[in-house]
């Protein structure tokens, strides 16, 4: 238990005020917080407009992007985190890390290699319900595939929120679910 090396990754929207102020609302917690620019300054008012930039940059850049961020603070444990297209970017890395203390998701998963082997990490996910990137039948399968890589995996769903509901910058923000949220979140860090 204690204060945490955070790495937090941004949604397909970019690095936006409302990212800015999820980290520093775990910084007031106490935790160390890390948010690097995987768009390099670009932020977007649609998911579309951020969708077509990352195809444009591509999927092996941008993580490419994401590990070079990580990398020099891995040695000290760190918990990976992110919202929507930052989650899957989270997961992705905490699954490759042996150090990583945790994975905290925010609205999005991402495929999981065969291969892919952790020794309990604490995975929690938050998660509307339904979520249009996230079906019923995809986290089913998510879950069952993280518990087989070894993690020890949460699921908190949100009835009726929509798919960014923390984010209040957007439509699809629901503040009594983004208080639960976090309020969990808060809690499952303090534990690790």
């Amino acid at each position: 238990m204690g204060l945490m090396n955070i790495m937090l990754f941004h949604s397909m929207y970019g690095l936006r005020p409302a990212v800015h102020a999820a980290a520093e609302r775990l910084r007031s917690a106490g935790h160390v917080v890390r948010v690097p620019d995987l768009f390099e300054g670009h932020t977007f008012e649609s998911a579309e407009e951020g969708m077509a930039f990352k195809e444009q940059v591509g999927k092996d850049e941008l993580l490419r992007r994401a590990v070079l961020a990580a990398a020099p603070y891995s040695d000290q444990g760190l918990v990976y985190a992110g919202f929507s297209f930052g989650a899957s970017t989270a997961q992705t890395l905490a699954l490759g890390d042996a150090k990583a203390r945790g994975l905290l998701l925010f609205h999005g998963t991402s495929d999981i290699a065969e291969s892919a082997s952790v020794d309990e990490l604490p995975v929690q996910l938050h998660v509307a319900d339904p979520d249009p990137f996230e079906s019923h039948d995809w986290l089913t399968s998510w879950y069952l595939q993280m518990q087989r890589t070894g993690a020890d995996v949460e699921v908190y769903r949100y009835p009726g929120a929509g798919h960014l509901f923390t984010d209040p910058e957007l439509p699809d923000f629901d503040q009594a679910s983004a208080e639960q949220a976090w309020k969990v979140a808060l809690g499952f860090l303090a534990t690790l």
